[in-house]
């Protein structure tokens, strides 16, 4: 298997108020796709998809139950760390939850978690042995 990662879905509780938060809220950019079941935003390197919580568990074949933490989340590496604090704002702004602001990490990053409406929780943080620029796109 080549190691790559091509598409990363949410299962959401409300489509539409999950695409407003990624959409208008942090300004990523969707793509145009005609259905009104997923929506697909193209980012650099891969791809974010938001999909009904039920449905996205009736095709896994998995109950739907909401859960607490899932053991997963994802992250938004920025170039510095003003950045990262400006991206977190952002998100807060755009109704993301407070979960731990941007702050000195014991490894040797900065990092912060917020949680978007539907509780996912995404980490913004400067990390620059992770930092990929435009330039390396």
């Amino acid at each position: 298997m080549k190691p790559r990662m091509n598409l990363i879905t949410l299962g959401v509780a409300d489509l539409p108020r999950a695409i407003a938060f990624y959409q208008q809220g942090l300004g990523l950019p969707r793509f145009d796709f005609p259905s009104e079941q997923i929506a697909f935003f193209q980012l650099h390197g891969t791809w974010l998809a938001l999909f009904p919580r039920a449905a996205l568990a009736a095709d896994i074949g998995v109950p739907a139950a909401p859960a607490g933490f899932a053991g997963i989340t994802l992250a938004h590496n920025v170039a510095s760390r003003t950045e990262a604090d400006q991206v977190y704002a952002e998100a807060l702004a755009a109704g993301a939850r407070a979960v731990k602001p941007p702050q000195e990490t014991s490894w040797g990053g900065y990092s912060g978690y917020f949680s978007d409406p539907d509780g996912h929780y995404w980490e913004v943080a400067h990390v620059p042995q992770f930092w990929i620029g435009p330039a390396d796109i």
